[in-house]
């Protein structure tokens, strides 16, 4: 019994852990490159 009730939790905890890097890597806001002026610096 306690096999079936720790097995299904720790599918749970699968799911929402997945949902919640999806969503952590979804809204990851983009580095800002600075371009130089002169490329010839």
């Amino acid at each position: 019994m306690a096999d079936g009730y720790l097995e299904s939790r720790y599918a749970e905890y699968e799911q929402r852990k997945a949902a919640w890097l999806k969503k952590k890597k979804k809204n990851r806001p983009r580095p800002l490159v600075e371009k130089p002026e002169d490329e010839a610096l």
